[in-house]
């Protein structure tokens, strides 16, 4: 009797990602008992045919990592979707959007002018861009198109579960796997994770400020601050009221405050939007010219607020 087929595919990421997969370390052995991984471009030698080739539903379970950048990226998801029982988004990008979504602060042709002609690492006198199609030597070559904007897994295909983080948990990596494997029965849309926020599991949260304490936003860089002792009620910008928990405070344990890797908690649409009425709720001033002070020691509202989410959130790119 032949295994369930298990197959992963990395869209725009950092390979954090497949990474955590590697780093399930001996539970890949329980994983292959039960299961043959049948396509995974970073480790195994397949080619786009052999996925064509399986009929659809074939795959049991398909793992994607990556936000929607590319039209390869897209057509694969779209592929993979339909040669797959499951979908699963696995980690930020694919969840949320992620840091590649922070792209879309900015519009196609800015993104491409700094990347081939601003930066000063690159050499480019003749402002040459990427094309999606090129001559070279008599042959015709193609590039896959570069898309507007970054989009979220699901605003591309259908996706069952979700694991968040950035990287993720090896741990919620082994779960879904098995829990797909095992037919265990799950909501469809199910996050493997917690279900409240960081903060309700954080180690600081005793000392997490119930009244309005912020007079300035600090930056873990400029100054000398306690471990022991919650960073929001130090003036520094920590997502744990935003964040679903799940991520065993890996960065807060780190002495780093929280990014906001693991997104929104149940019933939140709009992580940032959430976070900042949580911050606004212990700002110390009612003064409008305190205020706008406080406001202007904010460096980057959306790299702080919107660092993995903007893709899926209310804002979802730049307007104008």
């Amino acid at each position: 009797m032949s295994k369930p087929k298990i197959a992963l595919y990395w869209c725009s990421s950092c390979g954090g990602c497949e990474e955590s997969v590697v780093d399930i370390a001996e539970n890949v052995l329980t994983v292959r008992e039960l299961a043959d991984i049948v396509f995974w471009p970073v480790a195994l030698d397949v080619k786009y045919k052999d996925v064509e080739a399986f009929a659809d539903n074939e795959i049991a379970v398909t793992l994607i990592n990556g936000s929607i950048r590319m039209d390869e990226q897209e057509h694969m998801a779209k592929l993979l979707r339909r040669k797959s029982q499951k979908i699963i988004a696995q980690g930020a990008c694919a969840h949320i959007g992620g840091i590649y979504g922070l792209a879309n602060l900015n519009k196609k042709g800015e993104c491409l002018d700094k990347a081939y002609k601003e930066v000063p690492s690159v050499k480019n006198p003749k402002g040459v861009l990427p094309q999606v199609k090129t001559k070279d030597c008599g042959r015709e070559l193609e590039l896959p198109d570069f898309h507007d904007t970054v989009r979220s897994l699901d605003q591309v295909i259908t996706v069952d579960y979700y694991i968040p983080g950035c990287p993720p948990n090896p741990k919620y990596i082994v779960e879904a796997v098995l829990a797909v494997l095992g037919n265990k029965d799950l909501p469809f849309g199910y996050v493997f994770a917690e279900r409240r926020s960081l903060c309700h599991s954080c180690h600081l949260v005793d000392s997490k400020p119930q009244d309005s304490v912020i007079n300035k936003i600090k930056r873990v860089h400029e100054w000398v601050w306690d471990p022991e002792k919650c960073f929001l009620a130090q003036d520094m910008i920590c997502l744990g009221p935003a964040t679903r928990g799940g991520c065993e405070e890996r960065c807060i344990k780190g002495n780093m405050p929280c990014r906001g890797c693991y997104g929104p908690v149940e019933n939140v649409e709009d992580q940032g939007g959430k976070f900042l009425s949580a911050l606004a709720s212990i700002i110390n001033s009612n003064d409008e010219k305190q205020l706008k002070k406080i406001a202007g020691s904010f460096p980057d509202i959306a790299g702080f607020c919107y660092r993995y989410s903007l893709p899926t959130s209310l804002l979802k790119k730049k307007v104008g």
